[in-house]
């Protein structure tokens, strides 16, 4: 059996990751299944481990920390077993090592998905335009964000992951969500993935050839 394709958004809260999923799910062909930080902290991961993997940089939370890399690898194996099995996915998340001890998460994730086709996507959005979605608000998840205040217009959290989240600089593509819509970012994905362009970058953050 052919294995299916995977999509790798990675970027920031806000920027963008979870409407992209949306228009891949909607108009590429074939079965794209959505997995990824925003469906286990939705459903997944009990209220009291949460927020799992989307724990964010800065060690907020260190006794949490020992679970982040079995969470992850749990996600990626299934990610995995999803592929094999013909399907494709779509995975939205937020990668980082700021933690209070030292993790390589990344390379483990990388290692779990060799020979499998991944297309990493870095989605990338200026902290100005981050800042103006986390202070609109988003229904359902009023709580979920960091604001800013005339005090601190850009909390503390939000610069952090804006440092973070890219910092391993490897990606096959990546988009700008303040510049193109979530429809023009889905098109871009969909026009690489169908020129058949080598995608090894989640490989190699493995020490893998990719699929």
């Amino acid at each position: 059996m052919q294995p299916g394709q995977i999509v790798i958004l990675n970027g920031a809260p806000r920027a963008g990751k979870s409407s992209i999923v949306a228009e891949i799910q909607a108009h590429f062909d074939g079965v794209w299944m959505n997995l990824g930080v925003d469906v286990f902290m939705q459903g997944v991961i009990p209220r009291q481990y949460l927020p799992g993997i989307g724990l964010r940089p800065g060690g907020e939370a260190p006794d949490l920390e020992p679970l982040i890399e079995t969470l992850y690898a749990a996600l990626y194996e299934s990610i995995a077993a999803h592929s094999r099995l013909g399907l494709n996915v779509v995975v939205d998340v937020g990668h980082h090592d700021g933690y209070s001890k030292p993790r390589h998460i990344l390379p483990d994730c990388a290692r779990r998905l060799d020979g499998l086709p991944v297309l990493f996507v870095g989605v990338r959005c200026p902290i100005e335009v981050i800042m103006e979605r986390r202070n609109a608000g988003q229904p359902g998840r009023e709580h979920m964000y960091a604001r800013g205040t005339p005090d601190d217009p850009v909390p503390e959290p939000v610069r952090r992951w804006q440092r973070e989240v890219h910092r391993h600089g490897i990606y096959d593509l990546e988009l700008d969500t303040s510049t193109m819509t979530p429809a023009e970012c889905a098109a871009v994905i969909r026009a690489r993935l169908d020129a058949g362009s080598p995608s090894t970058a989640f490989a190699k953050l493995g020490g893998g050839r990719g699929g």
